[in-house]
């Protein structure tokens, strides 16, 4: 099956173009991106060489129901969706960390608890818990965010106001945002029967105003668990059933790949590309609660996404 790896726009207006580890940016002039979400897929900071069909439409469409439904939270980058797989808007200088909410210690927090740690981006976590405990109340634990191909490093509050990398006040606001749009993503998660586990949130400045940039609660950024069988599996200590990228770090560690240098990445089957783009599928009709209409993969589809973006921009 297709897969969208690799486009090559050139829209009116366009200044530069960033290519992400799976999204494509383009720059029109000072004021406007068109942020298109690719089919490549990511784990542990490494691209891997295959895509998966539908990831990208998953993403975007994810990404953008939730933008709308936290815009009274925080001002937001979205200006519209010409395209499944397409958003258009504000050109924003971003805040170079990422504000990481936990609710519960799994996934690399909880191999960093395992691994002795009592402390992560200077927030202390008790003795004696257990791999998908809940926290008693969620914590905030940023890391920077890296250029392309590094690692992002975890960093404390203090540190990253110390360092200058973002003012007090500034931080003291995103710290606030943060909160207020993981308690509505987690409400939102409720109602359709999951638990919002962690997630990530950037931000970005245009002009003096703060907006929330990039995706937003999307099985990339974020982690969920089904509310209805988590107390049954944490008192057994079993896995937990869950909804995110974790499943695709998990089969990678199985299969002796951990991003280090030196690893291989294991070989990845035209089975394993459409489990993965079906365990994408089932958590977009599983949050958003309609049914994934997949958009088409013809031979026109770079023609399709040209024109709905070049419509879009000459309404801006």
């Amino acid at each position: 099956m297709k897969a969208i790896t690799r486009t090559e726009f050139d829209f009116p207006g366009q200044s530069t173009r960033y290519i992400g580890k799976v999204r494509d940016v383009y720059f029109i002039g000072n004021d406007y991106l068109v942020m298109i979400a690719t089919d490549r897929i990511s784990a542990f900071d490494v691209v891997l060489p295959k895509g998966i069909p539908f990831k990208g439409q998953v993403l975007n469409q994810i990404a953008s129901k939730f933008l709308d439904d936290t815009k009274d939270i925080v001002p937001n980058w979205k200006i519209a969706s010409p395209d499944p797989v397409v958003t258009i808007g504000h050109k924003c200088a971003s805040f170079p960390v990422e504000m990481i909410v936990r609710a519960y210690l799994t996934g690399s927090s909880w191999r960093s608890y395992k691994a002795g740690a009592r402390e992560i981006c200077g927030v202390s976590i008790p003795d004696g818990m257990k791999e998908h405990q809940k926290f008693e109340k969620p914590i905030l634990t940023p890391t920077t965010k890296a250029e392309q191909g590094e690692h992002d490093m975890d960093i404390s509050r203090e540190e990253i106001i110390s360092k200058g990398i973002v003012s007090e006040a500034e931080y003291k606001k995103l710290e606030e945002y943060s909160l207020a749009l993981f308690e509505r993503g987690s409400q939102i998660a409720a109602k359709r029967g999951l638990i919002l586990v962690d997630t990530k949130y950037e931000f970005g400045k245009k002009g003096d105003k703060i907006y929330l940039i990039d995706e937003i609660h999307t099985p990339d950024s974020s982690r969920y668990f089904y509310a209805e069988s988590y107390p049954i599996l944490f008192k057994q200590g079993l896995p937990q059933r869950q909804l995110s990228k974790e499943f695709v770090r998990e089969w990678l560690m199985e299969n002796g790949f951990k991003g280090k240098e030196g690893e291989k990445i294991p070989e990845i089957t035209p089975t394993v590309v459409n489990s993965i783009s079906e365990r994408y599928i089932e958590l977009f009709e599983k949050i958003t609660g309609t049914k994934f209409e997949k958009s088409s993969y013809d031979n026109d589809i770079y023609e399709r996404i040209d024109t709905n973006v070049r419509n879009m921009l000459a309404r801006l």
